[in-house]
């Protein structure tokens, strides 16, 4: 792979998971009573790029792709939002992911991984990393699940290493219990990865997981304490908390009617990123993301749902006018 000059960096490089989501186009119904389906590009970090793309970051994701039609799909739908897939690159004898959902609003969204025998985007390499270009990168986002399984584990905590700590490497505490032999395994691989981390991100069950506490203010306290410069801490209907070692914000959440909740963290992720690469004040980039996860929440699909700075400004307005 090579990497832009630093004079060229790009604005955020996500690592990781990868898939094609196929949602049905029926809600509160049993998958096995779906007779329709919609095809989207799907995988959290995959998603955080395409949302940080949507407000108009120069984004990139590392990842692997099968050689089939959908990988083919995936380098398509990564160009149309936007998203440079120099990175992507193809594993043969393995499939693109697939993953389907159930949906039942306002707080019931079964996933189901098709994964098998691995996927593709566990087989991301050290020598296959453009280390200069995840050093210049103005933001770096690195998941949990891509230190579940080797190569994968290694190339994320070189990649994460080579950029010294440096302002914003993020760790998303994405923990999926399918990808991890237990618990004990997921919070010991966090550990390794937050010397390297200076934001971390999780709701209240990922944080349990990775430093063993569920209440918010003890959960950001673990993480600063762990090295974090920044830690969100997701808390579901009660709101986000966001915390520095010079203080924290808490903000409510936005009352939205849910159609379907699996892209909101990402749709969050990716505004969250925008306002690092911003510069912006603590509360006003916690807004700003917490009403981007709002509107996509109010959506079907999660990529094609990510919303504009527009929208989620007008959003903003319309709850505080």
């Amino acid at each position: 792979m090579s990497g832009p000059a630093a004079a060229d960096a790009l604005d955020l490089i996500t690592m990781g998971r990868v898939s094609v989501d196929l949602y049905p186009l029926q809600t509160e119904v049993a998958l096995e009573d779906v007779e329709t389906f919609g095809k989207y590009l799907g995988g959290s970090p995959t998603n955080v790029a395409v949302a940080a793309a949507r407000h108009g970051d120069r984004t990139a994701v590392i990842t692997r792709t099968g050689e089939d039609p959908f990988g083919r799909y995936v380098h398509r739908a990564l160009r149309d939002y936007g998203v440079d897939d120099r990175f992507v690159t193809a594993v043969p004898g393995l499939p693109t992911p697939l993953a389907f959902c159930e949906i039942f609003p306002p707080d019931h969204f079964p996933l189901y991984f098709y994964r098998h025998p691995k996927a593709p985007d566990l087989e991301i390499r050290v020598a296959e990393l453009d280390l200069d270009a995840i050093r210049a990168a103005r933001v770096f986002w690195a998941t949990l699940t891509g230190l579940s399984q080797e190569p994968s584990r290694s190339s994320t905590l070189a990649a994460l290493a080579a950029r010294s700590r440096r302002r914003f490497t993020v760790l998303d505490l994405d923990y999926r219990p399918m990808f991890w032999s237990s618990p004990r395994e997921a919070r010991d691989r966090v550990a390794e990865a937050l010397a390297h981390v200076s934001v971390a991100v999780g709701n209240l069950d990922e944080c349990e997981i990775a430093v063993g506490e569920r209440d918010p203010d003890a959960a950001a306290a673990a993480l600063l304490e762990r090295g974090a410069e920044l830690a969100v801490v997701k808390q579901g209907p009660k709101g986000v908390l966001a915390a520095t070692r010079d203080g924290s914000v808490e903000v409510p959440p936005l009352e939205i009617e849910v159609v379907n909740g699996l892209g909101a963290g990402d749709a969050f992720g990716g505004a969250l990123c925008h306002g690092l690469i911003r510069g912006w004040d603590l509360e006003r980039m916690i807004r700003f993301a917490n009403a981007a996860g709002a509107i996509v929440a109010s959506r079907l699909a999660c990529s094609p749902a990510m919303p504009t700075p527009g929208e989620v400004d007008l959003l903003i307005g319309g709850r505080n006018g």
